[in-house]
């Protein structure tokens, strides 16, 4: 045991020592929040530049409306919908500015004016260009007359697509009121819609008065969960799968060889599982502790329990040590990276897996499938720290349930991997294939 916590030991300092270390550190949330970060950062920075957009209006009613339309988005605060964001005392221009262009439809072939006002799109004398169905007020057995065309040549801008919708429809609307002598202003209180919120239950509190209901946040019930199962990810991939390359640097250098002199393979493989929990568990702590004292501070306790924390990290060394194991076993039995990556492959889709089905556990944590899939032992540790993580949370008997079924499957693993370890560190030449290890498994 003692020759176990030294080689723990010296596998956690010459980790967390390092620059490396430090440095992943402080950048990997970073590049985890980079996918947040940078579209806020990059908001603002667009092409100010004017966009001219021809419209064809055949049913000669509408332009005018979308023209008036365009003109106040155009002298607006981006608050407002406008163009201009306030920045201070000063206007900054953070939108650019729709300049549109009537076209008169008078040929008698529709498809000419499309081919000509698209021939313009390509020189760069237009940006867009929208055709008005005649029949977009009152619909006719003719479906393509009763449609607005967008045409451009970026597809992928659709600003000014989007922004259009708003007001053509709403002339379009009033249009067939007058039609139908309705009054507008009616006709909106009757069909204006009312919203349902989403609260929680009504409570009580330790004086025994009644505490009101809050409403959910549904952006951090999704948000948290996600973090959580990105951070065990994370953890996992930092912590277990350098064990691979550990082991197989040590094999192919000869190391092992002088390392099994004085310690058996067992607790060899023990100490270096070990090792990497404290350097999990480090990474872990810096950053659970960190959200924890953030989500406090800005007033959302209640959507993180303090009671999580210990059932994560319960998960996460216990999610270490499982696919731990299963990579010292990996790197213990190939002979070179190439070979440690083809038997590494199978590993990883099942370290990923919870991350295909997280969106269906986090909305039916209570299902059926969702409960059966979180007590899949490899999937526990992340699935069940989801369900946990959503109001109103599970019953205690699940957890712990996950735990055992968990802990049975480290075992097994560990010993597995302690097998596999014995016979494979010291075999040079050619890796062995998953026949060949479960043999080793088998047979001892």
């Amino acid at each position: 045991m003692r020759k176990t916590l030294v080689v723990a030991v010296r596998e956690y300092q010459a980790a967390v020592r390092t620059k490396a270390f430090i440095i992943s550190m402080v950048l990997m949330p970073i590049l985890m929040s980079g996918g947040v970060i940078m579209p806020k950062l990059l908001e603002d920075k667009v092409d100010t530049s004017d966009k001219r957009i021809a419209i064809v209006d055949q049913t000669g009613q509408l332009f005018d409306a979308v023209a008036e339309a365009v003109q106040i988005r155009n002298t607006e605060t981006t608050n407002k919908g406008g163009i201009f964001k306030v920045e201070g005392e000063q206007r900054k221009q953070v939108r650019p500015r729709f300049v549109l262009e009537k076209v008169d439809s008078t040929e008698d072939d529709p498809e000419r004016v499309r081919l000509g006002l698209s021939n313009r799109v390509r020189e760069g004398g237009l940006f867009a260009f929208m055709i008005i169905g005649p029949e977009v007020i009152e619909p006719g057995e003719d479906a393509a007359a009763a449609v607005a065309a967008y045409h451009s040549n970026s597809p992928t801008y659709d600003d000014f697509q989007r922004w259009v919708t708003r007001p053509l429809n709403n002339r379009i609307q009033q249009l067939r009121f007058e039609t139908a002598n309705l009054d507008p202003e009616v006709v909106q209180k009757a069909t204006q819609w009312t919203s349902v919120k989403n609260l929680g239950l009504v409570s009580l509190d330790e004086d025994g008065n009644i505490v009101a209901a809050r409403e959910t946040n549904e952006i951090a019930n999704i948000l948290i969960p996600m973090a959580l199962m990105m951070l065990m990810f994370m953890v996992v991939m930092v912590g277990a799968s350098p064990l691979v390359h550990s082991v197989l640097e040590e094999k192919m250098q000869r190391i092992a060889e002088v390392l099994l002199g004085s310690i058996p393979p067992f607790e060899l493989m023990m100490g270096k599982l070990l090792g990497m929990v404290g350097v999990s568990l480090t990474i872990a702590t810096f950053y659970v502790v960190g959200a924890f004292y953030a989500v406090h501070r800005s007033g959302f306790a209640h959507l993180f329990p303090a009671d999580l924390l210990w059932w994560f990290i319960a998960f996460l060394a216990l999610a270490v040590l499982m696919f731990g194991a299963v990579f010292i076993a990996i790197g213990a039995a190939v002979t070179d990276m190439k070979e440690a990556q083809s038997l590494m492959t199978p590993v990883m889709l099942v370290v990923v897996a919870p991350m295909f089905v997280w969106i269906y556990v986090v909305r039916e944590p209570s299902a059926p499938l969702s409960i059966l899939m979180s007590l899949f032992p490899p999937a526990t540790p992340m699935l069940m720290t989801i369900r946990q993580s959503v109001p109103p949370g599970v019953p205690v008997w699940q957890p712990l349930l996950g735990i055992l079924l968990v802990l049975l499957t480290t075992v097994v693993c560990v010993f597995a991997a302690g097998r596999i370890f014995r016979v494979g560190i010291l075999m040079q030449g050619k890796g062995a294939n998953l026949g060949q290890m479960l043999r080793w498994v088998l047979r001892g």
